[in-house]
């Protein structure tokens, strides 16, 4: 295991002289040993090539590796002891499940004692013990996506095991099987982990800390809780959350914050800069109340989803959307009627040129 700092930029075009040149803008991030981190964002955000300098397969154009203190900018990955895990199974189909797992330990002259006892803890941790004899050609595409896993996770003296997209074969109903199966084997064996994916549930669920990055950028870095709550960026604001937050442009002067011809009141304690300022609010934290309530707008009902467990309610204001998570009370409302809602609090955020105003 390892503490992985990275300290570079990236560039597929020799002499890059702009932001969109880069594949990786400058950046700095630790990854402590023993740590669960997941690289979070859309196609061609620059997650996997962060996480191929990482391995050893591709060189930064500037800057440095350093896996404990020591710089393996341009070592390989086999100097860099990594063990990685790709979108697709990558197994031996003429070879038992036991043996699939037990190669990469032969291949580095382990005991045979050591190799099976290994085999064996790791078999049971992803729960094939009853298929150790089993030739995996015969196995469907999540066994064999497990024992993919299972050789990135069978070595013990590994710097780090980086998982690029692992799940995505992967039937959904097996997807939450495989990511708590992951989680405790984390827990388990306290290796290092780093796991590349657009899927912000795979994400927020299976890491402790996740990086959310854009356009070749890390925009954040944080907990579920700190992704959730207090977005960094408007874009990880739009990412995180299903739906996203809602955002509202507006004016902030000595009154409040103005929008659509309203002034509210701003949360007590709190001064934010004038001028042009967004205002974000998870539809979570947006409540219906009734006319006249202290701080409510009018806004008129677009659209009214109940999909059981709450109704999701989006509605115009001022121009703009917002949506609102309410209970099952709401259903009964229609599209054209008038709505008070109140979205401002203790839960609202504030953006200036797009980043969070602290």
């Amino acid at each position: 295991m390892a503490r992985i700092d990275l300290d570079l930029a990236h560039a597929y075009k020799r002499d890059p002289k702009q932001d969109s040149d880069y594949a990786l803008l400058p950046l700095k991030m630790t990854f402590e040993d023993g740590g669960a981190y997941a690289l979070l964002g859309p196609s061609g955000c620059g997650k996997t090539t962060m996480l191929n300098i990482m391995s050893g397969l591709l060189v930064p154009s500037q800057g440095s590796v350093r896996f404990d203190g020591h710089d393996v900018t341009r070592a390989s990955p086999q100097e860099r002891n990594i063990a990685q895990v790709f979108q697709f199974p990558v197994i031996y189909d003429t070879m038992t499940v036991a043996e699939n797992l037990a190669f990469p330990l032969r291949n580095r002259k382990v005991p045979k004692e050591q190799i099976n006892k290994r085999v064996g803890e790791i078999a049971e941790m992803l729960e094939m013990s009853g298929q150790l004899n089993q030739r995996a050609s015969g196995l469907a595409a999540d066994a064999k996506q497990k024992i993919s896993l299972g050789r990135g996770l069978v070595r013990p003296d590994v710097s780090a095991v980086l998982f690029d997209e692992p799940l995505t074969v992967i039937d959904p109903h097996l997807k939450w099987q495989l990511r708590r199966k992951l989680k405790q084997i984390h827990h388990e064996l306290k290796l290092t982990l780093i796991y590349v994916t657009h899927d912000q549930v795979e994400a927020l669920t299976f890491a402790d800390q996740v990086m959310v990055m854009t356009r070749g950028r890390a925009v954040q870095v944080g907990s579920a809780a700190d992704l959730f709550e207090r977005p960094s960026h408007t874009f990880v604001g739009h990412f995180i959350g299903s739906p996203g937050m809602n955002f509202l442009p507006g004016q902030v002067d000595e009154e409040g914050f103005h929008v659509g011809g309203l002034v509210l009141a701003l949360p007590p304690g709190r001064a934010l800069p004038a001028g042009e300022i967004k205002l974000g609010v998870r539809p979570e934290y947006v409540a219906l109340v009734s006319a006249g309530t202290a701080g409510a707008v009018a806004a008129t009902v677009s659209q009214v989803q109940d999909v059981g467990t709450h109704v999701m309610l989006s509605a115009t204001l001022a121009g703009h959307t917002i949506k609102a998570r309410l209970s099952s009370d709401a259903a009964q409302l229609s599209p054209g009627e008038t709505v008070w809602l109140t979205v401002m609090g203790e839960h609202s955020c504030f953006y200036k040129n797009e980043e969070l105003v602290s």
